[in-house]
Formats: structure tokens, sequence, C-alpha cells
């Protein structure tokens, strides 16, 4: 065993899940699989023998039920574990909740399709295990190995950079906000501290297709504005938090006083889709002075050039602290290249939001 790979324990009663999730995580040199189990009692034997660095868990399985392990282990001995999650409604209602009693993120699980899909699954599976052994929970005994990042696309395959500064003569405030691994519950405390007169806000969470809905519907129930999965052609307006759908590029327009968000399909970029990245250059471009940028926790740096693109074009930027983030990396990317204004503590920003979109 390489000691220095990133070591999974994979949990599903399903055969044929355990060996797919098992190549494609094993296709990464920095990922090891130790072992796989077809329940969660075999998973607690194989616990005992040796503790994995991150669980890949199913959440519908025969004798005891993912949300049930989930629990005993968050409770008994905290490991970063992904919930590898089916898309349909009652599979994305029931990540969500997994993600509210400790879950770091969520994976669909793998399937047949196209090369180019099965190659951005295989990105995206990787990626979300790597960014869960960052997270820091108690009792960790093994630093997380250094991650390698790989090549990848920026913003320019989905919207072109603006050449001059965005369109003015408007008092309107937009915020847009970005965040990734740690991000549902980070947001959740952001929106539910938001009043209902609150400025229009743009999310792009990282999370996979299907599950933003549930996503917005568990927030919507829980705060004053409305939150709401962004269909192409929606209005941003006061009092609403939109919340870019997974899979799916989201970019904030405008046409004469209206701001509108516009969904629509593209490439990875910065690993990602939705991106970050692309959520900000439309807000540089379309909104530029007006806008508020937030930045949140998450793995690598997706939103670190776009934010530093919004700040030029005259927006005013606020990155989450490391000591309140799962993962200092997206808001430690954007200080370092400049685009942050300020630095706070997730309790403090929502404050902050609204002081400046008065």
């Amino acid at each position: 065993m390489n000691k220095g790979k990133i070591r999974v324990l994979v949990v599903d009663d399903s055969a044929t899940v355990r060996q797919s999730l098992k190549e494609i995580l094993e296709s990464d040199s920095s990922i090891e699989v130790m072992a796989t189990a077809s329940d969660p009692y075999a998973a607690v034997e194989r616990i005992r023998e040796e503790v994995p660095d991150v669980i890949t868990l199913d959440v519908e399985m025969p004798r005891m039920d993912g949300i049930t392990f989930l629990q005993r282990i968050m409770s008994q001995h905290p490991i970063p574990v992904v919930i590898c999650s089916t898309l349909t409604e009652k599979g994305s209602e029931t990540a969500i909740a997994a993600l509210e009693k400790g879950a770091v993120d969520i994976i669909t699980k793998p399937k047949l399709g196209t090369k180019q899909f099965f190659q951005e699954s295989c990105v995206h599976i990787c990626d979300v295990v790597k960014s869960a052994a960052q997270v820091r929970v108690r009792e960790r005994r093994i630093p997380a190995p250094a991650i390698r990042v790989q090549p990848k696309f920026s913003a320019d395959v989905v919207i072109a950079k603006a050449t001059s500064q965005a369109m003015i003569q408007t008092t309107e405030k937009i915020v847009a906000v970005g965040a990734s691994t740690g991000g549902t519950e980070a947001l959740r405390e952001f929106l539910q501290a938001l009043p209902a007169n609150s400025p229009g806000i743009v999310i792009v969470q990282h999370m996979p297709e299907k599950f933003t809905a549930s996503f917005a519907a568990r927030l919507n129930q829980l705060c004053a504005v409305t939150v709401k999965e962004a269909a192409d052609g929606d209005s941003v307006i006061r009092g609403q938090a939109l919340i870019a759908p997974g899979n799916k590029h989201t970019l904030l327009k405008r046409s004469a006083a209206r701001y509108f968000v516009e969904v629509r399909d593209g490439p990875l970029v910065s690993r990602h889709r939705p991106s970050v990245d692309v959520l900000f250059r439309s807000a540089a471009r379309y909104d530029g002075k007006n806008c508020v940028g937030v930045i949140m926790t998450g793995m690598g740096d997706d939103g670190a050039h776009g934010m530093l693109e919004m700040k030029e074009a005259g927006a005013f930027n606020i990155a989450q602290d490391e000591a309140s983030c799962v993962v200092f990396g997206m808001p430690a990317e954007a200080i370092k290249l400049g685009g942050v204004n300020k630095v706070l503590p997730l309790s403090a920003i929502a404050a902050d939001v609204v002081r400046l979109g008065q």
C-alpha cells in the first residue's frame, strides 16, 4: 500500500457500482481503493482493521441505510463521507439530508454513456474524493497528500472576457456567490441570515444535476428570501436567490435595467459545470461596479480568476476566512490573486452583503 495515496472505502450494495467506482477512482494515481463493502456492517469490520481517508457511501442499502450509518460515523469516528446517490427525486432528497447530517459532498452513481460523459464523470468523482480528503474533521491522523491540479479550461470557452467596463447607469446591486465542498451548509447559514428584501443573488454551488432542485427547495423552506433553482431567463430580483442547476453553466445577463440569468451547456470550466468562474466573469461583464462577489469554502481555484475580473470591473468582493471554511481552497486562491476586498468569517458575510446591497 502506498502511504502517500488517498485511501478510499467504497460502500455500496451493488457489486457493479463497487467495481465501477474502484476503476474510476484508481484511474487517478493519487487515489487507492483500500477496500469495498456491500453494506455498513461489512464496512465497520473493515474500518476496525484500517481507517480510510474517505468513504463513498450508498444511501439505499439493506440491513442498515446509509443515513443511519453516516450518523454513527459522525458521532463515533468522524471520517469524510461522500454520498453516492442515484439520479432520482428520492435519491436527491436523501442526499441533501445526508449533507445536513455531516456528509461533505455528493457524487452520482456511475453509468454507461458517451466517452465524453465517462471522462467528465471520472474527473468529477475523483475531484470530489480528493476534495473530501482535504476536509478538516476531528481526529484526522494522517495529513492529506498534496493534490496535483490537472490542466483545465478557463471561462473563455463559455463567455468572452469583457473589453471595457460593464454597462453603467443602474444602481441595482446583484450578489454573485460561488462555493464547493462544505458550501451547502455555508450557503444555508448565509441565506438564513438575510432579510426578505436582500439584493438579488445568483449562486453556483458545485453539485450534480437534479440535486440542486432539492437543495434549493430545502433552503426555500428555511430562509426569508425565496430560493429556487435557476431556469433560463429567470429575472434576478430583490428577495430571491437563484441556484445554478447542476451540469449547466449559469451566467448573469442584462437587458436595459433588467438582470436575468442564462442557463446553458458547455465544456467543463476550471473542471466544473456549473463553474464559478463563468458566473463571475459574466457578473464582471454585465454588472461591474454594481456587483458584490462572495467566494466560499471549496477545493481548487474555480472562481479565483473570475473574482479578479469582477474586482477590476469595480465590484466589491468578499472571501470566507480560513477558520470558518471546510476547505480553504477557493477563497485562498482568490485572495492570492488579489481579487478580494475583504475577508470575513461566514457568520459576518450576510450582514456585509446587506450593507453593500443598499
